[in-house]
């Protein structure tokens, strides 16, 4: 199911490669039809940039964003997994600490600075799955972003690469949203970052959507997507990205 606010021609679509610090890495762009003066990063699931990611980078595109999707996974060359691969996936997001997510996303910032003229304070990051927790964690690290969007991202608040220490150095406003029946993320760890962020002065909302577990907004995954947390989610999400990274502004 495609963006239902999406209204706009179709993206220009392209795979392009930027040096990082660990080698070069592909990146998925959507281009707007008309030119972009604000970008969205979309990090992907763990399962890499596929099919999914490249939808939703396209989506917001529809919506007038520029939008690049990096393949996290380029230092294995592991590229796309099928969503049956969840065992494969595991040891690859779990080998994917803090210091690679900020090199990788400090990558697609200097190239959209470089290459597009668009500044990181013109810059969202949206991630989903293990690309929430990216997300969260590209927050930390660059504060000059202009916001961040988390879709049911585990790992924020424990595990090997928990970052709720670093809440601190956001400064960024926060969307998260998180179903109600994930079990990758119990209420103690909602509550937990809900807790960080408020200690540490960050605005931010937090939505919890009843009658949905983990990926309720994946509609490539049928048993997992649910229609009306997932369309509520993305009006939340429009919604606030048009305040907090307006177009021309």
């Amino acid at each position: 199911m495609a963006d239902p606010t999406s209204t706009a021609p179709a993206a220009d679509t392209q795979w392009l490669t930027v040096p990082t610090a660990d080698g070069p890495m592909r990146v998925y762009t959507a281009r707007p039809a008309a030119p972009a003066d604000r970008a969205v990063v979309v990090l992907q699931e763990a399962f890499g940039v596929n099919d999914h990611i490249q939808d939703i980078a396209r989506r917001y595109a529809d919506h007038g964003f520029l939008a690049l999707a990096p393949d996290l996974f380029h230092r294995t060359g592991t590229g796309i997994l099928d969503y049956q691969q969840h065992a494969e996936a595991m040891p690859l997001i779990g080998a994917i600490g803090a210091d690679a997510i900020v090199t990788d996303v400090g990558a697609v910032l200097a190239h959209l600075g470089t290459a597009e003229g668009i500044p990181t304070g013109r810059v969202a990051v949206n991630g989903f799955c293990f690309g929430g927790r990216a997300a969260f964690t590209a927050a930390t690290a660059w504060p000059d972003l202009a916001a961040t969007v988390v879709f049911y991202g585990p790992g924020i608040a424990a595990g090997p690469h928990a970052v709720l220490d670093r809440s601190a150095s956001i400064s960024a406003p926060v969307l998260l949203h998180v179903g109600a029946e994930d079990p990758t993320i119990p209420t103690e760890q909602v509550k937990a970052i809900d807790s960080a962020l408020s200690d540490a002065g960050v605005a931010f909302e937090s939505y919890v959507y009843d009658g949905a577990g983990h990926a309720f907004a994946c509609d490539a995954r049928p048993h997992m997507y649910r229609a009306e947390p997932a369309r509520l989610a993305w009006q939340r999400t429009h919604e606030f990205l048009a305040r907090h990274l307006p177009a021309n502004a």
